[in-house]
């Protein structure tokens, strides 16, 4: 059997081409946020004003709550609306209409709201950005009931997880990786087919440690376990793709083949939902049957304007190799 054509594209292009998909497939779909009708800030919506019109592309004023709001109205009378954040940390300003209606309504009236929207907000660290343009605050929101949690790190995840996301009637928070907006990587080629939520993807079989990871960091973290297997360390890497819900089941059986885990992540390790998952494994196998639960995260500190003070805090994938080898080493009690 022949293999798929496939094409090479940006993250930023899959997900320009799944929205594209998804607005000619459905007249409900439409986007609002501040420069959408330009194209986006980074012309994730190119040339959809032109075919769409100001109906479906609609330019806001640069008020977040507004925009927030106006998308979860829109969803309760049937639309589809994609709310543009333009970075997430301007999602700050519109908490109260994320949280406390977007994430409830639908509880709160018995199923019969449905506020099906995908707030996307790209986050991270990207040259330069400082400290209120570059957080990673992901697990904020794993923690509200209500919501789904999407953070691809791929091309092809972006466009089949984005798909899926548009298509839901539960809220999706979208958390594209501005880190790799612009990373060229390959998806099939013709119709983007929806990829389910809460199904890890395994990037790197191995049987001496696991190591779960997400966005911005797949690609380090998959540096990294070329390098360890080059000293004989072998990590059975699992990109998560979504962290609401998240592949428990994937986790546990690696983990149970390994008996060594380390989680990756590039928010604060303080607080961060590399915690929740080494609970959650070592409640479910057993301190027992787990040799060692490890945590990589950045220190909890700003995020500095400074390129060299940037680089400090970093997860590198140095950083990552030193962590692995030292799981993968750690001796059982």
């Amino acid at each position: 059997m022949s293999e798929k054509p496939s094409i090479e594209t940006t993250l930023v292009e899959a997900g320009r081409l799944a929205v594209l998909q998804e607005m000619r497939r459905d007249p409900s779909v439409w986007v609002l946020g501040e420069d959408v009708a330009r194209g986006g800030l980074w012309g994730q919506y190119k040339g959809f004003l032109e075919e769409f019109g100001p109906e479906r592309i609609v330019s806001t004023p640069i008020s977040e709550s507004t925009i927030m709001g106006a998308g979860l109205g829109a969803a309760l009378v049937g639309t589809r609306p994609i709310i543009e954040m333009r970075i997430f940390d301007f999602v700050m300003c519109a908490m109260d209409e994320l949280v406390n209606q977007i994430a409830k309504i639908r509880y709160m009236f018995g199923g019969q709201a449905r506020p099906a929207v995908v707030v996307r907000m790209p986050h991270g660290m990207w040259r330069n950005s400082a400290a209120q343009h570059s957080q990673m605050l992901e697990n904020w929101f794993v923690h509200l009931p209500g919501v789904i949690v999407v953070a691809p790190s791929n091309a092809e995840d972006e466009a089949g997880l984005l798909v899926s996301a548009i298509r839901s009637d539960d809220p999706v928070l979208f958390f594209d990786a501005k880190d790799l907006w612009l990373t060229v990587g390959t998806m099939p080629a013709g119709e983007i087919q929806p990829i389910p939520f809460g199904k890890a993807r395994r990037v790197h079989a191995g049987c001496d440690l696991t190591i779960v990871t997400w966005s911005a960091i797949v690609p380090k973290v998959c540096e990294a376990a070329t390098a360890m297997a080059r000293q004989g360390v072998l990590a059975d890497v699992l990109d998560l793709r979504t962290l609401w819900p998240w592949d428990e089941a994937a986790v546990l059986a690696s983990v149970g083949r390994t008996k060594r885990l380390l989680v990756v992540h590039e928010a604060v390790e303080v607080g961060g939902f590399g915690a929740e998952i080494v609970a959650r494994v070592i409640d479910q196998l057993g301190t027992a049957n787990v040799t060692v639960a490890k945590r990589l995260g950045a220190p909890r500190v700003p995020i500095p304007f400074s390129p060299p003070l940037e680089n400090q805090i970093r997860v590198t994938t140095d950083k990552i190799v030193a962590a692995g080898l030292a799981v993968a080493h750690h001796p059982i009690a």
